[in-house]
């Protein structure tokens, strides 16, 4: 793979290095920062008497605090390519990671877990910006490395918490997760800053409008209905079997994850990158269904696999597909949308886990089987189109067409 030195200003760093960092800052703001919830909620059930509501409450704090930090990325370019704003968030994720383990207040855990949302929002389209800008010019091949750290983070942080689980109680794993997230910042905090650049002239035409509003809704409803599935999975199999059934099957979510955006970006130098969007929102429905419909282990294990290869490649595909079509902030856009979704999805399922965790996670497969709609359209803009036309918004990363925001010199707007 290219490892040539990749030059920021007066500093010139390997490729690897650059991806390290960003892989490093995503496995902090998502593989920790907002995941870990998901492991620790049943100890915090069995232990500190959380009630399934209190529970979707914290994660739909943390939901909205995600979209606050999405819209100031928005409203605020400079926000989203402030490296001081990155380092500043990293110190504020792991003290409310940290700040969770030292009270039973519900107040203060919804506003910690808010505050948390927000700042892993902010890592995340910071280290996104970063990476992809400085990747792009001749190590392109490499960006989907960068996305394994969600994979990597949920998988490590599940192991801690199982390891845990049998040597101390809910407040122990929090501080480990507090503790993890410390050295994942430690590497991330020389993350080169993205820079500023002109916005390509055909960004603003009515047909990538267009595409990119298709994109768009497909997405939120994907993260309407993925993070239903993301919240609750582990509860809802912790109740139907064995103790560790829960914890294993998060942890395998994220071994599932972590090459998964590899896999996805190599794929779609063959398939344009809408087909191969309808086709992982089409696996992940399936595997969000199966914990409902089905029991025993081998059902968990497999919706795990489903679940955990499908989501973070549709984070890279769709946010990919919103670089190529050059719309102004498209990772910003497309991560307010997402979070929006994410806000949403809990708060509808809400009435039904009175009867269980079964009607969310169908509610959620509904969900992501219906974003494929809107994702069929965007390929049927263009039927001809193939991955390396430079039309198609589904082409391959090193075909025609702008990136995100970016000028010819392929600098990013966000």
């Amino acid at each position: 793979m290219d490892t040539r030195p990749e030059r920021d200003g007066e500093q010139c760093r390997p490729a690897w290095q650059v991806v390290v960092q960003g892989a490093f800052a995503l496995a902090a703001a998502m593989g920790i920062g907002r995941f870990v919830f998901t492991p620790i909620l049943p100890l915090m059930q069995a232990q500190a008497g959380m009630s399934a509501q209190t529970g979707n409450a914290l994660a739909t704090a943390n939901y909205l605090g995600y979209l606050t930090g999405a819209v100031a990325a928005i409203v605020l370019p400079r926000l989203a390519r402030s490296i001081p704003a990155l380092r500043t968030c990293l110190v504020l994720l792991t003290a409310t990671l940290a700040g969770m383990a030292v009270t039973t207040d519900t107040v203060a855990w919804l506003g910690m877990r808010a505050v948390a949302g927000v700042a892993s929002a902010l890592i995340f389209v910071i280290a996104s910006n970063a990476t992809l800008q400085r990747l792009r010019s001749h190590a392109q091949h490499l960006t989907g490395w960068v996305y394994c750290g969600v994979g990597a983070g949920i998988a490590v942080s599940g192991l801690c918490v199982l390891a845990v689980d049998a040597a101390g109680g809910w407040q122990l794993t929090w501080w480990v997760a507090a503790t993890l997230t410390t050295a994942l910042a430690a590497v991330a905090w020389r993350l080169p800053a993205p820079q500023a650049a002109v916005v390509p002239p055909n960004s603003h035409t009515g047909r990538g409008r267009l595409r990119f509003a298709v994109l768009l809704a497909g997405y939120t409803l994907e993260g309407a209905g993925y993070i239903i599935a993301g919240t609750f999975l582990v509860a809802a199999l912790s109740r139907t079997g064995p103790g560790w059934l829960g914890n294993g099957a998060w942890v395998l979510v994220g071994l599932a994850a972590a090459p998964s955006c590899v896999l996805w970006a190599a794929a779609a130098q063959r398939v344009s990158r809408p087909s191969l969007l309808t086709g992982a929102l089409l696996l992940q429905a399936v595997g969000m269904a199966l914990p409902a419909l089905f029991g025993g282990i081998a059902v968990a294990l497999v919706s795990a696999v489903l679940f955990g290869g499908t989501f973070m490649g549709i984070t890279t595909l769709a946010l990919a597909t919103g670089s190529h079509l050059g719309v102004p902030r498209a990772t910003a856009l497309l991560t307010a949308g997402y979070s929006l979704g994410q806000v949403l999805g809990p708060l509808g399922v809400a009435p039904l886990l009175a009867r269980g965790y079964g009607p969310a996670l169908l509610v959620a497969a509904g969900l992501a089987a219906t974003a494929p709609a809107a994702t069929a359209l965007l390929r049927l803009r263009s039927p001809a189109a193939g991955p390396g036309s430079g039309t198609d918004p589904g082409a391959h990363p090193g075909s025609a067409g702008p990136p995100e925001g970016a000028s010819p010199r392929g600098r990013a707007a966000t």
